[in-house]
């Protein structure tokens, strides 16, 4: 887990981190921010065709003030937002205190996240974008699906970019129920773990505090 991520941040030049964008604001890791937060970071908001976007530059104005400056929101199954990736990396790597390595470069970003939000969608769609290629990591909709810690996967020929996929690590302490319900109705946590009968009287309190009724 966090461990083999931190021992291979010297590999890394960025990290990308990918969350869903129907919970932006809550169910991240705080530990990741504490363990790998001197690299440059991207914040991927994933599953946006999910997501209410209404209140999309509330959501980016509150990570900022986080410290959160570049976030994306994608959506990896139509490759929508894919191509803002790679550009917003390199930048970051480039305008880095670390980038002085001549001509001859490449670049590698760790792709980190807690589970089920699209890490290895994000490769794969990486991948068909810059490259043509179909998929290198294997996707599913249960969390737990990547388990082979750092992969190395070549996602781009100019710039020549890797990526390191790694396993999804959830918080060892979820700071209230209602965010666990939120991330159970995600998918990021085993339905049975938190009990279907709970999880179903949330969704129909939350589709009934939104007016979501059609």
């Amino acid at each position: 887990g966090l461990k083999k991520m931190q021992s291979s941040l010297k590999l890394v030049d960025c990290i990308i981190e990918v969350h869903d964008a129907r919970i932006p604001l809550s169910g991240r890791n705080p530990l990741f921010q504490e363990t790998l937060g001197l690299k440059p970071h991207v914040l991927v908001l994933n599953k946006m065709d999910l997501a209410d976007l209404k209140q999309q530059q509330k959501i980016i104005q509150h990570l900022e003030g986080e410290g959160l400056k570049n976030v994306v929101f994608t959506n990896c199954v139509k490759d929508e937002n894919i191509k803002q990736v790679i550009p917003l990396v390199r930048g970051l790597v480039e305008g880095s205190y670390r980038y002085h390595r001549g001509e001859n470069l490449e670049y590698c970003a760790m792709v980190i996240g807690i589970p089920n939000v699209g890490k290895s969608s994000l490769i794969n769609a990486l991948r068909r974008q810059h490259l043509g290629k179909g998929k290198a990591t294997r996707v599913g909709g249960e969390p737990g699906i990547t388990r082979a810690v750092m992969s190395r996967i070549q996602v781009c020929d100019r710039p020549l970019l890797f990526l390191l996929d790694t396993p999804g690590v959830l918080s060892p302490r979820i700071e209230s129920v209602e965010i666990g319900l939120k991330l159970a109705l995600c998918g990021t946590v085993l339905d049975h773990l938190v009990g279907e009968e709970t999880l179903a009287d949330y969704l129909l309190y939350t589709l009934n505090r939104h007016r979501l009724f059609g």
